[in-house]
């Protein structure tokens, strides 16, 4: 594991180490889950676009040339 150095405001980072303490937690910890979260969604977010990229390629359905879509018939109650 590779160490990193992070600049931060003070006032903050003596909040953040007080919501560490009270999460029975780190400080280096909340930021490692926190990056590895965004990295995850991103991931996540790839994936699911990927997906729906495949699904309209292997899809049957056809709209046709003379579909056009009406914004008064999607707001339509």
């Amino acid at each position: 594991m590779k160490n990193i150095t992070l600049a931060i405001d003070e006032k903050l980072l003596e909040e953040v180490r007080i919501y560490a303490a009270r999460q029975q937690t780190s400080v280096n910890a909340l930021v490692r889950a926190h990056l590895e979260t965004l990295v995850r969604g991103q991931e996540r977010a790839q994936s699911a676009i990927a997906d729906l990229k495949r699904l309209s390629e292997s899809s049957e359905a056809r709209l046709g040339p003379d579909f056009r879509f009406d914004r008064e018939d999607s707001h339509a109650r």
